[in-house]
């Protein structure tokens, strides 16, 4: 179902707006983007109300229902919602205490999403501790039955790029239970993800193969890993004491939350730009992705509040369930195709609103990727000088169909990883002043592409 607010479509839209000069009107956007506090309001609301807005909560259908809202307040000429299903997940009580000659030692850690659960009373078994799914199937059934796995590889921190790192060391999270359960273990835990040492535990979604027993999977902070790891060096007969009673419950539906600014000549052809509306349960989701999202709101304010009449229509798209089976963005790809829409581009803000560096640019040719990189001239006044190949994200990536021009935002991303999937991912962490240079940077682009046909 779909559900419509159309407002008030100022008659300016029907008629081609004066030129005006790029420099100054990007430049008016970065103005107006460094003095207006309503952005910060937003993000203000969506952390201390909708935290732990995990798809299928009641926390999600309220950031919906605001951001909606927000989308009206900023100039939308419409705004609706997009049905999604969604999984319905739900942790429990946890607890993790090993139980040792040295003494016990009460750990700090969180279920993966849509992990099974140990049921209320838990398990007890003894640890084994691997590096890789390599070293785990050297160990074999013989030594892996009946334990639980401690999945302990640190993320590589002599690698610069902090994506690159954290996919370096992931694939344990997503994939190290059903790789464990190969072997008979009972359960698996992993060390967090995270170029940090502290002790918040990052979690995250973890993905069960085909015909495999499913067990439970947790997460633990990156201290509390190394300290496993030296009591297991002292006593490996030690004993884990797990409860992790979380649940799986029937799919439900939840929504993509789009608004509209109709273009004034090319009105059919989209450009869209969107963050994920959703966040863990642990946390309020300020860098991951309420940000992302707040940015996408500006850029319909910015647009309609300095009346930069665009030739096609701009949407921003609050995306739905992208941290656990990312169908918000196939809804939205299914949809566009079964209206024969043309979507010219889209940009994607999921990587932290931390001080902006530029902007990567995928599928498309060597001639429009100069073209395209000719644009950081009108960045440079603001030190925004990153204009490379390759770029996108998950949310816009199934409108790779129709060959739309994928867009990634780039942010300073070193510290992007002591929050993300985390409680550390708060309000208080956002700089605000940060956050708007990239609100007025993704404006501005998109504003320059419009005009350029590029």
């Amino acid at each position: 179902m779909k559900y419509i607010i159309t407002l008030f479509i100022s008659l300016s839209f029907l008629f081609k707006a004066s030129p005006q000069n790029p420099e100054e009107v990007v430049k008016s956007i970065f103005d107006n983007a460094l003095t207006d506090n309503t952005a910060e309001e937003h993000l203000l609301y969506l952390c201390k109300n909708t935290k732990g807005r995990i798809p299928g909560s009641q926390q999600a259908l309220h950031a919906v229902r605001y951001t909606m809202n927000a989308l009206i307040e900023a100039g939308a000429d419409t705004v609706w919602l997009q049905e999604v299903p969604v999984p319905h997940w739900e942790r429990g009580n946890e607890l993790a205490v090993l139980k040792s000659r040295l003494g016990a030692l009460e750990l700090t850690i969180s279920a993966l999403g849509l992990s099974v659960g140990t049921g209320p009373g838990g398990i007890d078994a003894k640890l084994i501790e691997v590096h890789d799914f390599k070293q785990l199937t050297e160990i074999g059934t013989g030594r892996i039955k009946d334990k639980i796995v401690f999945f302990n590889r640190p993320v590589d921190n002599t690698i610069i790029n902090t994506f690159s790192g954290y996919a370096g060391a992931v694939d344990q999270r997503v994939s190290g239970a059903s790789e464990a359960a190969k072997f008979g273990a009972m359960a698996v835990i992993v060390r967090s993800p995270t170029q940090a040492m502290h002790d918040f535990v990052h979690t995250g979604v973890v993905r069960y193969k085909e015909d495999i027993p499913r067990i439970p999977a947790v997460c633990l902070s990156p201290n509390d890993a190394n300290l496993l790891s030296r009591w297991l060096k002292e006593d490996k007969e030690a004993v884990l004491h797990l409860v992790s009673d979380c649940k799986n419950y029937p799919d439900t539906i939840s929504f993509n939350v789009i608004g509209e600014i109709t273009g004034y000549e090319k009105p059919g052809e989209y450009i869209t730009v969107g963050g994920h509306l959703d966040a863990w349960d642990i946390s309020e989701g300020a860098h991951d992705d309420g940000g992302g999202c707040v940015q996408s709101i500006e850029t319909i304010r910015l647009f309609h509040e300095l009346e930069v009449k665009p030739r096609r229509s701009i949407r921003a798209v609050m995306f739905m369930n992208e941290e656990m089976t990312s169908t918000g963005g196939q809804v939205y790809a299914d949809e566009a195709g079964k209206r024969g829409e043309i979507h010219y581009a889209a940009l994607e803000s999921d990587r932290g609103v931390m001080s902006p560096l530029g902007f990567g640019f995928g599928n498309a040719d060597d001639e429009r990727l100069e073209e395209l990189f000719q644009l950081a001239k009108y960045f440079e006044p603001y030190g925004i000088r990153y204009f490379a190949r390759g770029g996108g994200g998950s949310d816009i990536s199934p409108l790779r169909r129709f060959n739309t021009l994928q867009i990634g935002y780039i942010p300073d991303s070193q510290r992007y990883f002591w929050f993300h999937h985390s409680a550390n991912d708060t309000f208080e962490q956002v700089n605000i002043r940060e956050m708007q240079m990239g609100s007025a940077a993704i404006a501005s682009l998109i504003y320059l592409i419009d005009l350029y046909d590029l």
